[in-house]
């Protein structure tokens, strides 16, 4: 009797694809600090044990945080958001203003944050951060998104920053 072939499973269909959005993620957070990292950072800032983290401010003047979705963050920055980035692990998407430009990120749980963050302390930068989601932009404007969405300012020390510990 002849054999006949059977499609794929749906579960190597669905580990294939899981497979190419971790592959996806992996190379988004390679490449998005390099992108987004504006360097710079400031005299106010304090040590935190928070892997080469600076805290800047903690608390934000209107007393709100803003909730983990790229388009209500943007609506309180004042943007229209462009989302360039839908995967299982983060969502992301540029907001462009004639005042500023950001890189707004979400997430759907803080230990892909805590990854992100991690990723993008190789690169050094300074970002808005909230619970589940990241803000992006010029360190000048990142005080006064804080006031409108919430979070804190950190100061990400790069591989390269002379102030980082055991540097010369």
């Amino acid at each position: 009797m002849p054999q006949q072939s059977q499609p794929a499973s749906p579960g190597r269909s669905r580990s294939l694809a899981r497979i190419l959005r971790g592959a996806a993620l992996v190379a988004g957070l390679a490449l998005l600090p390099l992108a987004t990292a504006c360097g710079g950072g400031t005299d106010a800032a304090k040590p935190s044990e928070d892997k080469g983290a600076s805290q800047l401010s903690a608390t934000p003047a209107a007393g709100v945080v803003a909730p983990p979705k790229v388009e209500v963050i943007a609506g309180l920055l004042g943007c229209e958001p462009a989302i360039r980035t839908e995967a299982d692990e983060l969502r992301e998407g540029t907001c462009r203003s004639a005042k500023a430009n950001y890189l707004i990120t979400t997430f759907p749980a803080e230990k892909f944050k805590l990854t992100w963050l991690d990723s993008a302390s190789i690169y050094g930068g300074t970002y808005l951060v909230g619970p589940r989601w990241v803000v992006s932009g010029r360190p000048e404007l990142l005080e006064p998104a804080r006031e409108k969405v919430g979070g804190d300012i950190q100061q990400l020390r790069g591989m390269n920053d002379a102030t980082a510990p055991g540097a010369p």
